[in-house]
């Protein structure tokens, strides 16, 4: 090809887990590009919720973003969640960490991945190519190589941050969709929709014929909404269901959410997207290279956020793409402790997250929950606590635990 070029590092992809690979990689003294499909600022079709831990993740990959972040006006404060059980049973749970309020927002991906790029560009030394799509990835013991339709580019450790249809990974390690562990998603703009809770709590709605998915209503700047569903790709197939067609009655036709869309309307057409979940291990590396976000399959299987995981992934690719340069060597075997690092960080929280996914398949327990934390403000206080500590949300799924909380 006309083009070829080596570098040190190449990171296919520009989203949350690429950026953060780019910017932990500043300062270290090795070459980097960054290459992206698309030009930015590029829109991706996901639900917009930014949790504490994104918040957090942005700080500690880089002070000065976290406080670009901080400033940024096109996002909404979030101070908790509205849990709707089957039943339509209400639950508020705000967000408390440490005993304080705290906030997440809902930005849309648009505008908050156009942030993360821009920083990228203004404050790192990274050369990048946008509107640059990676055809094919392959590797040796000597050298990565990754053909583009710009050309040919070659490096010694390759970072795959390329999202949920990942090429790097489909052509590196061969996996296929697992429908049991991957979510169908669909997402609708909206704007003019009404009834939001005053301090902006997202809403996650249970409902009896998507368990255990759900549908979600975030609310946006400017008097805007995402509104979408996700559920298992396995119960789609197995149950046949047209999400489009779920999405469009429970917005016009069903008697608890109509009136909140009576004067509302769409402000562009439907827009699906597949999701792998974390909700079992996969393999994150190979010879030379590193999987990251979307492409190493690092979403949350209970709530479906993979944007915390996305950055923590990307900061620790880059970790582990300095020690491969100061040990030379980029091997699978070497490359293991990625893997080891990252799921030791994650893990217990994504395999609790399984857990509680498999039993909100059962309408009955959701509507026990949410009645029985009405009714107790031990377990309110119980639950509030487990949003943000995972060994307080791994006790939900031991047998009787919530029963015996209710009777203190």
């Amino acid at each position: 090809m006309a083009n070829e070029t080596h570098y040190d590092v190449i990171i296919v992809g520009a989203g949350p887990a690429g950026c953060a690979s780019a910017i932990q990689l500043s300062g270290s003294g090795l070459s980097v590009l960054l290459l992206e499909k698309s030009t930015f600022p590029r829109d991706k079709t996901c639900g917009d919720a930014l949790s504490l831990d994104v918040v957090n993740q942005l700080n500690w990959l880089n002070p000065k973003l976290a406080q670009r972040f901080e400033n940024f006006a096109k996002k909404t404060p979030s101070f908790g969640v509205r849990f709707y059980a089957p039943s339509r049973e209400i639950v508020d749970i705000p967000f408390i960490h440490k005993g304080k309020n705290k906030c997440g927002y809902i930005c849309s991906r648009l505008d908050f991945d156009n942030l993360l790029f821009e920083f990228v560009q203004e404050e790192t030394h990274t050369e990048i190519r946008q509107n640059c799509k990676a055809t094919s990835v392959n590797t040796n013991d000597t050298i990565g190589i990754v053909v583009t339709d710009q050309g040919k580019f070659t490096s010694d450790l390759i970072i795959a941050s390329d999202g949920a249809h990942s090429i790097v990974n489909k052509q590196i390690t061969g996996q296929e969709v697992d429908k049991k562990h991957h979510s169908a998603g669909l997402r609708w703009y909206y704007e003019g929709v009404t009834g939001f809770h005053e301090d902006g709590f997202i809403e996650l709605h249970y409902l009896k014929d998507i368990l255990p998915g759900y549908l979600w209503i975030f609310p946006m700047p400017n008097n805007t909404a995402n509104v979408g569903i996700g559920l298992l790709s396995s119960e789609v197939s197995k149950k046949k269901i047209n999400i489009k067609e779920v999405l469009d009655h429970y917005v016009n036709a069903d008697p608890f959410l109509r009136e909140r869309f009576k004067k509302a309307k769409p402000l562009e057409t439907k827009k699906g997207y597949g999701l792998p979940l974390g909700s079992k291990k996969r393999p994150l590396s190979g010879n030379r290279i590193l999987l990251t976000g979307d492409a190493g399959s690092l979403i949350d299987p209970l709530s479906g956020e993979g944007i915390a995981n996305a950055i923590r992934s990307g900061r620790f690719a880059a970790d582990h793409a300095k020690i491969c340069f100061t040990q030379q060597n980029f091997s699978s075997s070497f490359n293991l402790a990625y893997d080891e690092k990252l799921y030791k960080a994650i893990w217990n929280e994504l395999r609790v997250s399984r857990a509680l996914q498999r039993m909100f398949k059962y309408p009955r327990f959701a509507n026990f929950l949410a009645r029985r934390t009405n009714q107790s403000q031990k377990l309110k206080q119980f639950m509030i606590e487990a949003l943000e500590n995972v060994d307080q949300k791994k006790l939900l799924t031991r047998p009787g635990i919530l029963y015996r909380i209710w009777l203190k």
